[in-house]
């Protein structure tokens, strides 16, 4: 005889709530999360400039039907479009992920943050616009900024003690949760609104991972994330309408996620909300690579270096020891062929390779006609990695948070390098003085892209001054990237 199962239906999960109440209650305390944000902003902008200039990006972008433009729609910065701010979310997010060049957050679970911006900037431009229309108030980039703050909180928090890739689930499902819970909370959704909707977003379908490992590597993971966020927009919009959501959508035996796609395990959280992701948050700055192997081209760069200095050519090692953390031999250790783009900029040995050989690592160095130089696969072939046990438990550690890869360089000649060690990356908290003003170049560099002397002049005197920027209306700041 069956068990009875109760149809009473339960208070919503704490997971959900305590999102809900995050969103709608909490105070960003101080400057410094502000400041980050800002920085955040112009970086990831930056990188969505710089992937239109890749075709393979661009034919993904403009209104699902061809020519469509929205009456006082979200724009998409750097180009002529004006969509409805689903689509703009993808559009967004979709450039701003493409070259694997925007901020990163690593834990037990690692990923992108602003991967979020998608769905936040296309949401506050759509109501600003609609706002002046109707003789509003607009939204100010203050609350874009806010805004990235508290879904760059809920994607790092809980990907700190919880890992969503060891059960073969992608990290974008954090993009969708942490911005379905803000573009709610901009929309004016009530509490119990907010909770219907991340309820939502939990129990929608989440992606697998495979798109981002051999043997099937490929450019969806250049997509996803503007995937999530702009499904993240749509459930929002769906919740504002009153409808229902599941209040144990986690928990719920057998048909929960964590029962369905979380082998039964329950959410663990080191620390409550606030700020802390955001002002932790690492920043590629000097490279479009996989975080994990940020150091170690830091290193191959020195390598190059040393070895013109003593003469010696590629074609004379004989070995390169990788001395490195556990996450980064899961994630992009790889031998065999390399397919595209998006597998090479997940090989840690074609990524060291690279700079070693030309001295230097740029977003087209993934490209096919880098890629065919044989010597890149031959010096691949001499690569190997090993886990050094302190590197990983440094790696965990939220006082230290290294990413820290050492190189060892040996000759046919029976010559060594000393080892190369780096533990911080340039875009690491630790070296946040040396890195933003790196950080400002590159955001120059990507605004030179598209945009005439003059148009660059006034994104930066908008862009650089935190009391300028945090006041100024979305839509007005948006307009500053149309061509």
């Amino acid at each position: 005889m069956s068990a009875h199962i109760s149809n009473v239906r339960p208070k919503p999960d704490k997971v959900l709530v305590d999102i809900a109440d995050y969103v709608i209650k909490y105070k960003i305390k101080g400057k410094l999360a502000y400041e980050t944000a800002r920085n955040c902003l112009i970086d990831t902008l930056g990188c969505g400039l710089e992937a239109l200039e890749y075709p393979a990006c661009a034919k993904l972008l403009g209104p699902i039907v061809p020519g469509t433009m929205v009456p006082n729609g979200a724009k998409v910065p750097g180009t002529q479009f004006q969509l409805d701010p689903v689509q703009a979310a993808f559009n967004i997010g979709a450039m701003i992920r493409w070259l694997d060049f925007n901020d990163t957050w690593l834990a037990a679970e690692w990923g992108h943050p602003s991967d979020n911006l998608g769905g936040i900037l296309a949401t506050a431009d759509w109501l600003s616009r609609n706002a002046v229309a109707q003789g509003k108030k607009p939204l100010t980039m203050k609350a874009v900024l806010e805004g990235m703050i508290k879904a760059h909180e809920i994607q790092g928090c809980i990907a700190l003690e919880n890992s969503f890739n060891k059960v073969g689930l992608d990290h974008v499902v954090l993009v969708k949760v942490a911005s379905t819970a803000v573009v709610a909370q901009m929309l004016g959704l009530s509490r119990d609104e907010i909770i219907n909707a991340v309820s939502l977003a939990w129990v929608d379908g989440q992606s697998l991972r495979t798109y981002r490992h051999a043997p099937n590597t490929g450019s969806r993971k250049s997509w996803a994330a503007g995937d999530a966020t702009a499904r993240a927009v749509r459930l929002a919009l769906i919740a504002k309408t009153g409808e229902m959501g599941y209040p144990s959508v986690l928990s719920a035996k057998t048909w929960g996620f964590y029962d369905v796609l979380f082998k039964g395990n329950a959410f663990k959280f080191q620390r409550p909300y606030g700020s802390y992701v955001m002002e932790n948050v690492l920043f590629k700055i000097s490279f479009p690579a996989e975080f994990h192997s940020q150091t170690a081209v830091e290193c191959a760069m020195q390598i190059h270096k040393e070895m013109q200095k003593l003469g010696k050519r590629p074609e004379d090692i004989k070995k390169i020891t990788i001395r490195t953390h556990e996450a980064c031999i899961r994630i992009i250790d790889k031998k065999g062929p390399l397919d595209n783009p998006a597998d090479r900029d997940h090989c840690i040995q074609y990524m060291v390779a690279v700079p070693i050989i030309f001295g230097r690592l740029t977003a087209a160095d993934y490209e096919d006609q880098v890629a065919g130089d044989p010597r890149i696969d031959k010096l691949r072939d001499k690569i190997v990695c090993v886990e050094d046990k302190q590197f990983t438990e440094d790696y965990h550690d939220p006082d230290k948070r290294s990413i820290a890869n050492a190189l060892t360089v040996e000759f046919a000649d029976g010559k060594k390098l000393k080892e190369v060690v780096c533990e911080y990356p340039i875009g690491h908290k630790r070296r946040r003085k040396e890195g933003i003003p790196l950080l400002e170049a590159k955001f120059r560099t990507n605004l030179a892209r598209r945009f005439p002397a003059k148009q660059q002049q006034t994104i930066l005197d908008a862009s650089l001054d935190q009391d300028k920027l945090e006041a100024m209306p979305v839509h007005e700041y948006v307009d500053l990237y149309v061509i």
